[in-house]
């Protein structure tokens, strides 16, 4: 069995200095086999926030994988953001911004879909989609298949495309054929959890679209900060999310999912 805890929407330059310690206190009780981290890890793309960022990050143990997110692109120097956009994200966070991890049991292919031109919106291309074929294409069958990126599949609203990542059918129809099991996102500050078969209809195939809040920043939107614990045992999966209680000044489970691994895709269990 695996333990991924997955977080997101960090914004360090808007963060909440008790959620930080709280959550570094959760995390470091979990005992996780991976750290994903889905984006906005910066409020602006500032070099403080960022160092602030790596900071924390530094204070986690284990192997992560981390990608930017809109709010990691400069939005006020115009030059940085046409020209050298993710700059000093690569100098302070992570070189690669589309990582890889891999072990016997998961495999974890991170895809940056933070754009210059975009503004807050994200993007795959096609050759992100290629390399992410290379990197799976040498898994056993036995292996987890898990991409990451910060822009969803889902939109706020389940019955429209509002905010999901650009050319995400191409991704999905590419994802199917190379077994993907799992897509971990965020950028809405939102926990959900669900099959993909509920927007993209492909046969024989679904798979776990996840998303998760804002960690800790002071940007709540309709919900209020939280992390995921993510439990993959080969053709199992179970999901946990933790959310901040106020009243309580802590982290407790406010849902908690599990699915199967069936001969259409995923599905509850």
């Amino acid at each position: 069995m695996r333990t991924l805890v997955h977080i997101s929407d960090l914004h360090f330059g808007k963060t909440e200095s008790q959620l930080v310690d709280a959550i570094t206190a959760e995390v470091l009780a979990v005992d996780s086999d991976l750290l994903v981290v889905s984006g906005d890890l910066t409020q602006r793309a500032r070099k403080d926030e960022f160092l602030q960022a790596r900071a924390f990050l530094d204070s986690l143990p284990g192997p992560r994988i981390v990608v930017p997110g809109n709010h990691d692109v400069p939005l006020w120097n115009v030059f940085a953001r046409a020209v050298t956009p993710l700059s000093r994200y690569r100098r302070y966070i992570e070189a690669d911004t589309d990582p890889f991890y891999a072990d016997s049991e998961v495999a974890v292919v991170g895809i940056n879909t933070a754009r210059s031109l975009t503004i807050k919106d994200g993007r795959i291309n096609v050759r992100q989609l290629e390399a992410a074929t290379e990197k799976f294409a040498h898994m056993s069958d036995d292996v987890t298949r898990i991409v990451v990126t910060h822009h969803p599949f889902e939109g706020l609203d389940l019955e429209n495309d509002d905010g999901i990542v650009g050319r995400a059918d191409l991704a999905m129809d590419a994802f199917s054929r190379n077994g993907v099991d799992v897509i971990l996102s965020g950028h809405q500050h939102l926990h959900r959890a669900g099959s993909s078969a509920r927007r993209y209809l492909i046969d024989g195939y679904a798979a776990l679209l996840v998303q998760a809040g804002t960690a800790v920043s002071s940007r709540v939107r309709q919900a209020a900060n939280s992390f995921n614990i993510i439990r993959i045992e080969h053709t199992r999966i179970s999901i946990e999310c933790r959310a901040w209680q106020s009243l309580q000044s802590g982290f407790e489970t406010s849902a908690s999912y599990s699915f199967r691994q069936g001969s259409g895709g995923w599905e509850p269990a």
